[in-house]
């Protein structure tokens, strides 16, 4: 199995997160952030989250900040796009899209996965690669009531103390969440588990790479 460095001690990383909700980015590649961190990379990180609106705000800008500790840089960007309703304001989220060219370029983007069943999902993944068409996207996964996982071709290994943090942090910071059904312990190291078992790792996230160039 090939294997894509990214995060060497030392190496200069830099990241461009996107969710469409508050706690997207730390569900789908939290873990990999916390271990690119915890490798000695010099990670800096523009966080951005398209609907934050209210008290989600507060909990995504929190929830960012702490998964990010140790970064070299961390700036989060919050919209209050309504959740659901992307599609029906797509002029306005691809200008808010786009508008992210004025930040660092990256080397990374981490953003959902094309096929994802959440229309609001979809819509960010979409306008990354409009917006950004010579980047490195790396395409992150959502469990959910649909049912929508697929066959992801890239792992990234997560240590014990890695998935347990995530998972501390998801539940210290989205008290909105927690009555949700699928929201536990239990669903993301089961998930986390499943995508280890793939890549021959106790514990790992996936994702879609699905442009790679060989130099």
């Amino acid at each position: 199995m090939l294997a894509l460095d990214l995060a060497r001690p030392g190496k200069a990383l830099r990241v461009l997160a996107l969710g469409a909700h508050s706690d997207d980015i730390e569900i789908g590649a939290g873990g990999t952030l916390l271990s690119w961190i915890q490798a000695g990379a010099e990670v800096s990180v523009d966080w951005c989250v398209l609907s934050a609106p209210g008290e989600r705000a507060g909990e995504a800008r929190a929830s960012a900040m702490e998964f990010l500790t140790g970064a070299v840089r961390a700036d989060v960007h919050l919209g209050d796009f309504r959740d659901g309703y992307f599609p029906a304001e797509r002029n306005a989220v691809k200008d808010w899209v786009e508008a992210l060219k004025r930040l660092e370029t990256p080397d990374v983007i981490l953003c959902h996965q094309r096929d994802d069943a959440h229309q609001d999902h979809r819509l960010v993944c979409e306008l990354a690669w409009n917006t950004f068409r010579d980047h490195l996207i790396l395409e992150y996964e959502i469990p959910k009531w649909d049912g929508d996982l697929g066959r992801p071709n890239l792992y990234a290994p997560l240590s014990e103390v890695v998935l347990a943090r995530k998972i501390a942090l998801l539940h210290k910071h989205f008290g909105t969440q927690r009555s949700k059904a699928w929201f536990d312990e239990e669903t993301f190291r089961g998930l986390a588990r499943l995508r280890g078992v793939e890549c021959r790792e106790r514990y790992a996230e996936a994702f879609y790479a699905r442009k790679l160039l060989l130099k």
